[in-house]
């Protein structure tokens, strides 16, 4: 019989550019330039100039960049370590909807572009491979139902080697039977855990589990084209990746649809930087604050009716640093009352520490709701000192696939967070990366600007 990593490397190595819809490649287009510029962004701190250093460390030699860091290129599998740790470094990097367990811009990009910069591989290639790994990984992320975080495991951490191997491995070219083997390969390094979300600190190790995914789909895609394979079996078989890591997994969703149901068209963008679980919160907050006219001063008590999910994993009243914060919704809904959560760095070490941040973060109240729409919906409650009471259903925000930012917002978000460049050179990344399709080569992009 054909397990499901050998159909789905069949897919992968069998998917042609003019076989994608256009929607579908916009979408693609999107997340790829969305992945550089959060990358180019997280590249500014310091846990990931930490992996950066070690990628330099160990690296050094190679012919691939670092995004956003000075410094010498380095070769392949070093650059996807640091790059994915900076694609995912301050919680602003792309995901699925319903949610899966999958990062898209972090998982895949940074595999796909030390790929292409290794091979000189053109523009072409990218986007294709970009397509093929993200239908990959979103299924097997789907497969899970969502559930190996209910087990304790950081869901992206395990799915992304899959999709990082498929990205390479399209790249490198491998035919279907080294890639099939180099998924088998890759389910052996299939790592996350949830600790830091629980812990007194050392939450930094959340970006690590990205950066560990890319480094490690280089070395499943190179190990596979050599000959040297895992177990076909690995998604489906016995002791493979759904037995041991999720509770309620599907074999069927494995390979339901391909090329057929464009999975690509599930990408969600953020529009802040936080736990993708507190942004239709965020928003709803926002858009209360600006309609009714009211600040932090006015409000006496919120409340928020939410997935049993966000009471389990992300009611973080006390985080003891930045990771913490952004991964706590009450902590984010707090910091949305008294600063603009639109622009990234308010999350910051001053709003750890602002005793007013704090105090309404104690206050607000979370109740467990299993009649939202989705996961990520909730119901938010507002009491202000006056006397006066919103309620607004928090069912979606805008990023997700049926609303999304377009192509002005995500280009000005693009801008925004590749301040560090210069303007002239940010407008040219994201012009080049806009048609992708018809470069050369991958654009490199350039180190930031002397500070």
């Amino acid at each position: 019989m054909t397990t499901a990593a050998q159909e789905l490397a069949r897919f992968a190595n069998r998917l042609r550019l003019e076989d994608i819809p256009e929607p579908v490649k916009e979408r693609a287009r999107a997340c790829i330039a969305d992945a550089v510029a959060c990358a180019v962004f997280g590249a500014g701190f310091a846990w990931s100039r930490q992996v950066a250093d070690l990628a330099r460390r160990y690296g050094t030699g190679g012919v691939c960049d670092i995004f956003g860091s000075p410094g010498a290129a380095v070769h392949a599998p070093q650059a996807a370590l640091a790059n994915a740790a900076a694609v995912h470094a301050f919680e602003q990097d792309s995901l699925r909807f319903p949610g899966a367990g999958v990062h898209p811009g972090a998982a895949l990009v940074p595999a796909l572009v030390a790929a292409c910069q290794e091979t000189g591989a053109d523009g072409a290639t990218a986007l294709l491979a970009f397509v093929a790994s993200c239908e990959v990984l979103f299924r097997i992320g789907a497969a899970t139902h969502h559930t190996s975080e209910k087990l304790g495991f950081h869901a992206p951490g395990l799915t992304g080697v899959y999709g990082a191997t498929v990205a390479a491995g399209m790249v490198y070219g491998l035919s279907e039977h080294d890639l099939a083997g180099a998924l088998g390969a890759a389910g052996s390094m299939s790592a996350g855990l949830l600790a830091f979300s629980k812990s007194d600190g050392g939450a930094a190790v959340k970006r690590l589990h990205m950066g560990r995914a890319c480094e490690a789909g280089i070395v499943a895609a190179r190990l596979g084209q050599s000959g040297f394979h895992g177990p076909t079996s690995i998604l489906e078989g016995r002791f493979g990746f759904l037995e041991v890591y999720a509770r309620e997994g599907e074999p069927a969703l494995l390979t339901q649809g391909l090329g057929v149901q464009w999975e690509t068209l599930r990408i969600c963008m953020k529009r802040y930087a936080c736990h993708v679980t507190a942004q239709a919160p965020v928003q709803a907050l926002r858009t209360l604050m600006a309609q009714e006219g009211f600040n932090a001063a006015d409000v006496q008590a919120m409340a928020l009716d939410c997935a049993p999910k966000v009471c389990s994993h992300h009611d973080i009243r006390a985080p003891q640093d930045v990771m913490q914060a952004q991964y706590s919704v009450p902590f984010c809904l707090a910091l949305a009352l008294h600063r603009d959560p639109s622009d990234p760095r308010v999350f910051d070490d001053a709003a750890l520490a602002d005793p007013a941040i704090a105090q309404t973060c104690q206050a607000i109240v979370l109740r467990p709701a299993t009649d939202l729409p989705t996961a990520w919906s909730a119901r938010l409650e507002v009491t202000l000192h006056d006397g006066r009471r919103f309620a607004r259903e928090a069912g979606a925000f805008r990023g997700m696939p049926q609303d999304p930012i377009g192509p002005e917002d995500e280009r000005a978000r693009f801008l925004s967070l590749c301040h560090s460049l210069g303007s002239p050179a940010a407008e040219t990344l994201h012009q080049r990366l806009s048609v992708l399709e018809f470069q050369p080569a991958f654009p490199r992009v350039p180190a930031p600007l002397a500070s």
